[in-house]
């Protein structure tokens, strides 16, 4: 009976603490993630400390990313307060959703006073002083519920064990676990053939087409849904990619595997059938987007380079090349470093410049062929921080190391393509160097799956380790 009503006494309180008003408490790194996450809280409160204000002051300064994100939560943050007097805003001021329509309040939690009883961690860093502001508030307002939203698991883990519930910013998390990322293809075993019962095939020139069930296709064959630009490839040589899913009906586009596997840009050729389906993509004019991810040395920078360079110089489709990257902290502030900007990315963009020389490494003249690659195509290498605010008109816009970017970052990049641009994105989800970021919260892994229907748009997860025997021993041992 005893164990019974203890039992009882956990589930009322359970009970009890669900039906409470929720409050949230947002972390300086989630504003930096997505500034305008205080609006992602519908109906709820959203208390920002006084302390992260502070923080968001000291980092607004300068040219790179992170400080452009916390002068986008400042401005959003003064929007919402406006003239509100100090009471309102203790109060909480409703948070305007476009229109007449108000739901939730924003309020800014003010630090402890000194004479209060001293918290349940030393404040001798700005995360304890948040932490034990939060339990200030709720030991003086029992009757709301506090969640503390942050990035970072270590201030998670302290705040549950000063008894506050805290939690991470999921609101721009597309997937729970990175394997139920789109690859971009399907491999089927057997033949492809032996599970369509029924097909509709017509000739339009040189193409041949394909007309199948979606539903068929979804449910016995495939197992998922399947998106405009994925490829089905099976073990008897067939490769179609779907070129529309549209009124039930799923449209492919045969593609000859031995013609697909003979194709090149800039003298470089596939080596696997999944190269060959990114070379597809990326040589395609109207594909406007392609996302390659894949372990180190899959050939994701030097398919791209090559694609990018044969469709500049030979086909002229686009007036210029930018490669950027994302870039550690301490190297942000590019001004400080000596030369052009050029010079100053030329230790973050290595890759591309190892790359232009692997594809002239047999030629008479390999420095003259790498001049005569980087003026003719026009290549120039820009830093993120300058990126923002600027739109490129028929360029293509080629973004390294992209999982080290955030949701709210990917979008600044990507919004820059103007008329007759094509972006291409590149990165090794197992390979996040950013605090706070993780595969699944990556602006890689985001925008991949917010784009998995766009029909101008395309991904590739490429597959092996054909760098060297070593890399590939490496990257299955190590």
């Amino acid at each position: 009976m005893e164990e019974r009503a203890v039992a009882v006494q956990s589930v009322h309180s359970v009970r009890s603490s669900t039906q409470l008003e929720k409050v949230y408490v947002l972390d300086t790194n989630v504003l930096i993630h997505d500034p305008n996450s205080l609006m992602s809280f519908e109906e709820h409160r959203v208390v920002i400390p006084m302390t992260v204000l502070e923080e968001l002051d000291k980092l607004k300064s300068g040219k790179s990313h992170i400080a452009a994100d916390c002068r986008a939560a400042i401005r959003l943050i003064d929007s919402v307060l406006g003239a509100a007097t100090p009471d309102e805003v203790d109060a909480g001021v409703p948070i305007p959703r476009g229109g007449e329509v108000r739901l939730g309040a924003l309020s800014v939690l003010m630090p402890r006073p000194r004479g209060e009883e001293a918290g349940c961690l030393p404040e001798h860093l700005n995360d304890n002083r948040i932490i034990n502001d939060i339990a200030a508030m709720k030991a003086r307002d029992p009757g709301r519920r506090y969640v503390l939203v942050t990035k970072d698991i270590n201030m998670r883990l302290k705040a549950r064990a000063c008894g506050i519930e805290s939690e991470d910013y999921h609101t721009d998390q597309m997937v729970s676990d990175i394997r139920q990322l789109t690859r971009g293809y399907f491999d089927l075993s057997g033949s492809f053939w032996d599970r369509i019962p029924q097909v509709e095939t017509e000739q339009q020139g040189a193409e041949t087409l394909h007309h199948i069930s979606h539903g068929l296709l979804v449910s016995e064959v495939l197992g998922e849904e399947i998106y405009p630009n994925q490829f089905i490839i099976d073990e008897q040589g067939f490769v179609g990619r779907v070129l529309k899913v549209e009124q039930g009906v799923v449209t492919l586009r045969h593609m000859p595997r031995e013609q697909l596997l003979d194709q090149q840009a800039w003298g470089l050729q596939p080596i696997n059938i999944h190269q060959a389906i990114a070379l597809n993509l990326l040589l395609d004019p109207d594909v406007h987007l392609v996302t390659l991810t894949g372990a180190a040395g899959s050939g994701k920078t030097i398919l791209a380079l090559a694609a990018a360079i044969e469709m500049t110089i030979e086909h002229r489709r686009y007036n210029k090349i930018i490669a950027t990257r994302s870039t550690p902290p301490l190297a942000e502030e590019h001004g400080f470093l000596p030369g052009t900007e050029e010079e100053k990315m030329d230790p973050w963009l290595g890759a591309i410049n190892d790359n232009i020389e692997a594809l002239h490494l047999n030629d008479e003249n390999p420095n003259g062929s790498i001049n005569y690659v980087k003026e003719r195509a026009n290549i120039q290498f820009k830093a993120l921080n300058y990126i923002r605010g600027r739109s490129f008109q028929k360029s293509l816009i080629l973004i390294d190391e992209s999982q080290n970017l955030t949701p709210h970052q990917m979008k600044a990049i990507v919004t820059r393509a103007g008329e007759g641009s094509k972006v291409i994105c590149l990165g090794n989800l197992s390979q996040i160097d950013t605090p706070y970021l993780s595969p699944t919260s990556s602006g890689l892994t985001y925008m991949t799956e917010r784009f998995k229907g766009f029909a101008y748009g395309g991904s590739v997860q490429l597959n092996g380790v054909p760098r060297s025997i070593l890399a590939e021993y490496a990257e299955s041992h190590l």
